[in-house]
């Protein structure tokens, strides 16, 4: 597969360290993100946003969709297209089962995550409000390796906005 440009080049190293990026901690816990990865996703934000680096980097855990509901405060089972979550109280980012390092649009999943992370210190009107710079660093990141994103930017951008949604006149 023949990738452009510096985000293909770092997608292309990913099977050299796959053994690193998917073993578990001990046997009860759950696999992690290799630091190489996390390195490389890290790097393309430095480059690529505004945004600082935080010191130090979040917690990362694979769940099911019924765990990530649980954590997103969401009623139901969990069946939805949530694909990850952050929780800045936990500095956590929690990718939803089936996830793997060597998918890039898993990949672009983790470094929307990762730029919640580097959000967190920001005051926003509304969590919604942190999406659109989320989505669009996603989005360039999969237009690199010459995938697109298939986002409702619509949504994304009314979102952000934090406005009501269900206004009436008295």
């Amino acid at each position: 597969m023949n990738l452009p440009s510096q985000a293909g080049r770092w997608l292309a190293t990913i099977p050299l360290c796959l053994s690193l990026t998917t073993a578990p901690v001990s046997a009860a816990e759950p696999p992690v993100v290799g630091s190489d990865i996390l390195g490389m996703l890290e790097h393309w934000l430095d480059a690529n946003t505004d945004l600082p680096a935080r010191p130090d980097l979040p917690e990362i855990r694979v769940v099911s969709a019924q765990q990530a509901a649980l954590v997103a405060g969401l009623p139901g089972r969990g069946h939805g297209a949530t694909r990850g979550l952050y929780d800045a109280q936990s500095e956590t980012i929690y990718l939803v089962h089936p996830w793997a390092a060597d998918d890039p649009e898993d990949l672009s999943v983790l470094l929307h995550e990762l730029v919640h992370h580097r959000q967190a210190p920001r005051h926003f009107y509304c969590p919604a409000a942190q999406e659109e710079g989320a989505y669009r660093a996603q989005s360039a990141w999969l237009a690199e390796l010459g995938l697109k994103a298939d986002l409702n930017w619509i949504a994304v951008i009314l979102d952000a906005g934090c406005t009501p949604r269900d206004i009436h006149p008295d």
